[in-house]
């Protein structure tokens, strides 16, 4: 292989094959355990994450030191090919989700799902900016400023997880309901000011924080969003009617992966965080009318490949055993319960203020307080830009987890014996007349997982 500098050298034989047996191994155990953990009523991200734990410094490491040095050697080289593929995985992961925003939908409930979001947004991250403060010194990298590590906590702790909620709903049987209706519209505005915060954080950590480097990456955020809206949505339209129009899949799904690369480049370029140009690119492309059954070969690649891998790469990062000291291990008690309770209550105080129900609001604190995959994906790229420690990293995942798992009863208890209103019912049976119209035309797959 020759390039402008000169020969560059091969992966060594025993590196590719280091690599491989990696990828094997992550994918194997994340599937069979993410199985496992749907079997038992839990979400398969759960189970792909314990793949990683086991088979990291948290289990492996201490069991089988030497197998766990030659499978997973500390070189940076070979850390980066492992890591390139997870990567691939989650900006795809995320270019799909923002596919699932329904803009229409998202428009007419924005007011009042407006108001439940920024009440479940502002009081966890205000708790989680002072966890960010008050944190006792080894859950913060010494390179990191007290005021990023804070926003990056607050980010952390204030965002939900749609494909979570979306899959706990839809298996309660509850999105038709008002309640499941106003959790996905609040869900989606929250994911969107999630982003945004964290390509804002993201920049901030990179160049500094300073006024000059805010007030350029809020420039850079707002020019991107304004791209998008005059430039950026016809063009993919045009793009993918064009594509789509010729009804070959063979054409759809390499120009989705173009679309969603150049976006992400080009965020990432600007010193934003390249999963928020997948993020907008998403769902310009799923706005943009094209059939999302046309995307279904893709989206199978990625949720049952891709994304465990990732997802496992993610638990192998957690040392649980960092954990185990007293201090860190209230630390992490401490966090996990702050997070729960700060979302829990930021979206009960929504819900109430909007007029719903007691239950009704338990059920929407609920459903909001699932962090699963975005939690997931914040935590990585809070590791990769050096601005939490493998510790804080550990507790983040934790909320990810415990967050996922205490939705579905919650929601199951609140919701029992609520009556349905006539606008429900037929809702509901809309959807089963759209599912039956469809039924030669099965939807895009959603991940099990969430």
């Amino acid at each position: 292989m020759i390039f402008a500098g000169g020969p560059i050298t091969p992966i060594p034989a025993h590196g590719m094959l280091v690599f491989l047996t990696q990828l094997l191994v992550l994918l194997v155990s994340a599937r069979v355990l993410g199985g496992a953990a749907s079997r038992l009523g839990m979400p398969n991200i759960v189970g792909e994450l314990l793949a990683g734990v086991l088979l990291g410094p948290s289990v492996l490491a201490h069991l089988a030191p030497g197998i766990s040095h030659w499978l997973f050697p500390p070189q940076v080289e070979q850390q980066h090919l492992i890591d390139a593929v997870g990567q691939l995985g989650v900006l795809l992961l995320v270019g799909l989700a923002g596919m699932q925003l329904d803009l229409n939908q998202f428009r007419q409930r924005l007011p009042r799902a407006a108001k439940v979001s920024l009440a479940g947004l502002i009081v966890p991250l205000a708790i989680g900016v002072g966890i960010g403060y008050l944190a006792p010194t080894p859950l913060r990298p010494e390179n990191t400023t007290p005021a990023v590590f804070a926003m990056f906590m607050g980010i952390a702790i204030c965002v939900s997880a749609i494909p979570v909620i979306a899959k706990t709903l839809m298996e309660l049987k509850l999105t038709h309901r008002d309640v499941g209706q106003l959790i996905l519209t609040a869900g989606m505005f929250d994911d969107a000011v999630g982003w945004f915060l964290l390509s804002l954080v993201s920049a901030m950590a990179t160049h500094g924080l300073r006024t000059a480097t805010v007030l350029s990456s809020l420039g850079y955020l707002l020019g991107v969003v304004a791209f998008a809206v005059v430039i950026g949505r016809p063009l993919v339209r045009r793009v993918m009617r064009r594509v789509d129009g010729d009804g070959e899949r063979a054409k759809v799904i390499p120009a989705v992966v173009i679309l969603l690369f150049a976006a992400a480049a080009a965020t990432q370029a600007m010193g934003l965080e390249a999963i928020f140009g997948a993020f907008l690119c998403g769902v310009l492309i799923g706005s943009s009318g094209v059939r999302l059954t046309a995307l279904a070969p893709l989206n199978n690649v990625v949720m049952s490949v891709l994304a465990p891998i990732f997802f496992a790469t993610a638990g192998l990062r957690m040392d649980l055993s960092a954990l185990l000291t007293v201090p860190l291990l209230l630390a992490a008690l401490g966090v996990v319960t702050m997070a729960v309770v700060g979302k829990f209550l930021g979206a009960y105080i929504g819900g109430a203020s909007s007029g719903l129900s007691r239950r009704e609001s338990i059920a929407l604190g609920a459903g909001m307080n699932a962090r699963g995959v975005i939690e997931v994906i914040i935590a990585m790229a809070g590791l990769r830009l050096g601005v939490l420690g493998t510790e804080a990293y550990t507790i983040l995942i934790l909320v990810a987890v415990v967050t996922s798992l205490m939705a579905p009863p919650i929601l199951r208890w609140a919701m029992a014996g609520s009556e349905i209103t006539s606008e429900e019912a037929r809702r509901a049976q809309r959807t089963l007349a759209l599912a039956h119209d469809e039924s030669d035309s099965p939807p895009l797959p959603q991940r099990e997982a969430g």
